[in-house]
């Protein structure tokens, strides 16, 4: 619990309950880590082994109900959880469904999430038998869930605001850590490595790519292609600081920017312009795309022009031409114009900013207007 204060969790605790109540939901369940950690502060890479199911209740009016294999005990007693109900695991014969059963069998309507970019982290077997042995109603909680989690309290915004400038901080020493014949792997480790001196505490997350002024494929592992003159280099990191992410990319050329990365790199930058004077409450996610793509010309070929950001490296909204979430302040969102240049081209651009009551607030240091040559 030592990322947040009794109060924060009480707080989530209690603005979810308040929204069961409106919707006749008699208790949530959950089994994934974002929102098991978003509502006890349970942190831990022990997520990464996908051997034991790990199970949260949250009853209308009581306190959470943590049902989790006992290697997580003793972590979890040191959250502000109480009820914490435990098996050895791994134990095909009971992975902790007795114990489930018994949790969830005073509520008749139980909301889980199962809408966009949701998951269920057990045996789907397991999840039927569930249903069939307790006969209650099982609805989507997605939306509720969403509506909690979009937008971020204050002691969120401050974490996000750090990993933010330790990502800026990392960026800025570009010239000490890229140079000419540097293979793009050994530039990748070398910004890793950077990131993590800064103060990052996990690089779960870098993409990105380099080629003759641009580049093609960006979520690809990186090569030990060497970085030649004019190439255009770009990285996107999400560096993670008490388990919340920052989540952009800078730009960089190789010895000399050719004419056409110049343009698309201002193009880019007056779109993100753009974002920055659209993202203010009241305003549609759809409304922000559109200011971005106007800039950009054409249409977008990876969907959306930038998300949600916080304990998920992408989150709820979309910027995309079809959300219609209406921006509302303590939002944390990523800008994220894209476009192609030529048949196998293209550059992205990324900032993170937090939407306001007076608009956009950026929260990485701004790109420059010109491509940075190194």
């Amino acid at each position: 619990m030592a990322d947040f204060t009794l109060p924060e969790f009480q707080a989530r605790t209690a603005k979810a309950q308040a929204l069961m109540a409106d919707q006749n939901l008699d208790a949530l369940f959950f089994t994934t880590e974002a929102e098991i950690r978003y509502f006890t502060g349970f942190r831990t890479l022990f997520w990464q082994s996908p051997t034991r199911p790990w199970f949260l209740v949250i009853p209308k009016t009581e306190a959470p109900i943590a049902v989790i294999p006992s290697i997580g005990a003793d972590l979890m007693g040191r959250t502000w959880v109480k009820d914490i109900r435990c098996w050895a695991s791994p134990n095909p014969e009971d992975e902790g469904l007795s114990l489930l059963l018994d949790a969830l069998k005073p509520y008749a309507r139980v909301g889980t999430p199962m809408g966009a970019e949701a998951s269920l982290r057990m045996p789907l077997a397991d999840f039927d038998r569930i249903r069939r042995l307790l006969g209650c109603d099982f609805l989507d909680a997605t939306p509720l869930i969403q509506t909690l989690r979009m937008v971020k309290s204050a002691a969120e915004i401050e974490i996000i605001r750090q990993i933010c400038a330790i990502g800026s901080r990392t960026f800025a020493r570009a010239d000490q850590l890229f140079h000419p014949g540097q293979a793009l792997s050994q530039a990748f480790r070398a910004f890793k490595v950077a990131l993590l001196n800064e103060g990052a505490e996990e690089v779960p997350y870098l993409v990105g790519g380099a080629g003759q002024g641009g580049y093609g494929d960006v979520i690809s592992p990186a090569s030990d292609a060497p970085l030649a003159t004019g190439d255009v280099l770009m990285l996107d990191t999400g560096a993670t600081l008490k388990g919340y992410f920052c989540d952009f990319d800078r730009n960089f050329a190789i010895g000399q920017a050719s004419v056409a990365a110049q343009q698309a790199h201002q193009t880019l930058w007056q779109a993100t312009e753009a974002g920055l004077g659209a993202a203010r409450p009241g305003a549609t996610c759809a409304e922000l795309f559109g200011a971005m793509q106007t800039v950009i010309g054409g249409t977008s070929n990876v969907g959306r022009l930038g998300h949600g950001l916080g304990m998920q490296l992408t989150e709820w909204p979309s910027i995309a031409a079809n959300d219609h979430t209406v921006l509302r302040p303590g939002m944390v969102m990523t800008l994220e114009p894209s476009m192609a240049i030529g048949p196998d081209k293209m550059m992205v651009a990324e900032e993170n900013i937090l939407i306001t009551e007076a608009g956009a607030e950026l929260l990485t240091q701004r790109a420059p207007r010109d491509l940075r040559v190194i």
